[in-house]
């Protein structure tokens, strides 16, 4: 799932190439992931692109009129072409969700992978319209220590969810979760409100410095090559059975129905190997 580096890698991507451009063409190619019906897709054309902001996980394509909100989910993506394909859109019939022409020819295709149709485009006034983005917490490389104490105080729930949470902090998800409390040598299952002084200053210390890397590699690479660079900075998040590059351990993986967490023991647990609940039920 791209989360808020590479979100906001495309981000400043098509802010390079799209602001001052106008919007030629808008085709829908899967209606199931236009969420709004007013303003319409069509209502973007011959509008100027005026700037690209990111909101969380969310791509915002300001125009001199709507607003172009994408939620690219688990498996969406960008696509860019300098000059956008003649071929007609066949709704159904291809993972494109919808392409966009500028007047220069150049455009993206918004595109979902696997079965799971979760990609979300909204045409809208104003990005706080869509309430996904109005009810997004804080971001958190703005988030100064006291404040991200305080959110973590707020409610007891496993530090993992709590980093994940959209309406407590904004643009962290699976992959980019599990970086950080590796870094921070926290267990995914401990809880927020047990949380020491000290492991909640690592952790601060540690979302600031994952994240800030993560987007100073994002920075200045094309759409196409942000997936690698993501995959190729990661330490444990997709790497289970190597070695930790840290202590040497094996990296680890629990299971749940849709997803998977990575973390090493050694680092995060105290050498405890956490229960994978759906590997002790095929092995009963």
């Amino acid at each position: 799932m791209p989360e808020l580096p590479e979100v906001e890698g495309l981000a400043a991507f098509l802010r390079d190439r799209a602001v001052g451009h106008t919007v030629a063409a808008v085709d829908v190619g899967a209606i199931w992931a236009l969420k709004t019906f007013a303003p319409a897709p069509a209502d973007l054309v011959g509008r100027e692109v005026t700037a690209v902001a990111r909101h969380g996980k969310w791509i915002d394509i300001a125009t001199d009129g709507p607003h172009l909100l994408l939620h690219l989910a688990k498996a969406g993506w960008l696509r860019w072409y300098d000059a956008v394909p003649a071929t007609p859109l066949k709704p159904g019939r291809s993972p494109i969700a919808l392409r966009l022409r500028l007047d220069d020819g150049a455009g993206f295709d918004v595109t979902e992978a696997g079965t799971h149709k979760r990609l979300a485009v909204h045409v809208v006034a104003r990005p706080d319209d869509v309430p996904q983005v109005a009810s997004l917490g804080p971001e958190p490389l703005g988030l100064g220590h006291d404040d991200f104490a305080a959110l973590l105080r707020s409610r007891n729930q496993q530090v993992k969810g709590a980093l994940r949470d959209q309406s407590l902090i904004a643009g962290i998800g699976n992959a980019y979760s599990d970086e950080i409390l590796h870094a921070a040598r926290l267990s995914p299952f401990a809880l927020t409100g047990r949380l020491t002084e000290e492991e909640v200053a690592r952790l601060h210390a540690a979302m600031g410095e994952v994240l800030t890397h993560a987007v100073a590699a994002a920075a200045g690479r094309p759409a196409a090559a942000l997936k690698d660079a993501k995959r190729a900075g990661m330490r444990v998040h997709g790497r289970a059975g190597e070695p930790c590059p840290v202590c040497g351990d094996t990296v680890r993986e629990v299971s749940f129905a849709d997803s998977a967490l990575q973390y090493c023991p050694r680092c995060q647990t105290g050498g405890k190997v956490l229960a994978d609940r759906r590997m002790s039920r095929l092995l009963r």
